[in-house]
């Protein structure tokens, strides 16, 4: 038995869990010490966690469109990243158009939706065209095949924009509506963050009870699970397909307002970090999952935001928040060392794609 057991250890297993072990360590001793020594307020600790959740709510509206392709197709789309930037960056004309004018300023709300509107449009058309010139001649294709496809995609579209829009930033108009900030108690929250997250929080409410109960998603599912069997039970499978990147890329459309409207600058490189981010996320939440996009997206903004402080202020670490991205992509190796499907897991199913 003893031997048995020793049989089924290998170096790589070791060495991991010597890793994660370490890593766990590190984080349990610097937030322990972080605390311990109250350098931060609870006001200021409820600032890094409403900033998290806000800048989460934009990585999961763009997980979403990298884990429902990857859904559908088994495939990353690396380009879903430049789709993102695509809607943002075009609707930043319309915003600019519209301040000028003094349209945005006499009215607001309906300046925001038309912004909505047009980046969503921009974002969709760039997707479907991805689509139906990039990846529908490759469908069955090899895996690997898409794959160089998606990341040569990502860079024709990004010096594309660059051509037609500039190298340069472009900075959003400053909305006075959507100025100032709200105070109860300890909790200091801003009117774009108010914006941000319950946006964010109607959109993937909205995706999910459209996938979860409407018979178009019960469609998408259904292709998700076996496209040839969807096919013979009469599902149009390059219809669902294409529904699927509209839907993907309206999200990302829509992430890329809320992000033009947080950060106030647009240039034809914005999507390559946030892409990056809301693949990650995807990934700790279970890449096909929809519900795990989500979480995964909020749970890294949280990482982002109160992680480096947390757990390097302690360890007298200079300048801990400029970190950020270390401690994103350290809580990825450990999500994937204890839990290789990511945290909700995959529900999805295998079937040959």
């Amino acid at each position: 038995m003893r031997q048995r057991f020793f049989n089924r250890i290998n170096f790589t297993d070791v060495a991991l869990g010597i890793i994660g072990a370490g890593l766990v360590g590190l984080i349990v001793i610097g937030s322990f010490k972080t605390l311990a020594e109250g350098n931060y307020t609870t006001r200021q600790w409820l600032d890094f966690v409403v900033f998290g959740i806000a800048q989460g709510s934009i990585y999961a509206l763009i997980a979403l469109g990298y884990t429902l392709v990857y859904g559908i197709l088994r495939m990353i789309n690396f380009a879903h990243s430049e789709v993102f930037m695509g809607g943002a960056f075009t609707a930043y004309f319309a915003a600019d158009a519209m301040a000028k004018s003094g349209f945005l300023k006499a009215n607001t709300f309906i300046s925001i939706l038309i912004l909505f509107a047009v980046a969503m449009a921009t974002s969709v058309l760039i997707g479907v065209l991805v689509e139906r010139i990039a990846y529908r001649p490759l469908r069955r294709a090899p895996r690997l095949v898409p794959l160089i496809t998606a990341i040569g995609a990502s860079f024709f579209l990004q010096y594309t924009f660059k051509g037609l829009y500039g190298s340069s930033f472009k900075a959003y108009p400053e909305i006075a509506a959507l100025k100032g900030n709200y105070t109860w108690g300890d909790l200091n929250i801003t009117k774009i963050q108010i914006v941000v997250i319950v946006s964010a929080a109607l959109l993937m409410l909205g995706l999910y009870l459209y996938v979860q109960y409407t018979k178009a998603g019960k469609a998408m599912r259904a292709v998700s699970e076996d496209k040839d069997v969807a096919a013979l039970m009469g599902i149009d499978v390059d219809a669902i397909i294409v529904r699927t990147f509209v839907i993907g890329a309206a999200l990302a459309g829509a992430a890329g307002i809320l992000y033009a409207l947080t950060f106030r600058q647009v240039n034809f490189f914005m999507g390559f970090g946030p892409g990056i981010k809301a693949f990650t996320a995807a990934v700790l939440g279970g890449i096909g999952n929809i519900p795990g996009a989500m979480v995964g997206g909020l749970f890294l903004g949280l990482f982002e935001s109160v992680g480096p402080i947390l757990f390097l202020d302690g360890l007298n670490v200079p300048a801990p928040y400029q970190l950020k991205d270390v401690i994103a992509f350290t809580l990825l190796v450990l999500v994937l060392l204890f839990r290789p499907s990511g945290i909700l897991g995959e529900r999805l199913s295998r079937n040959k794609a």
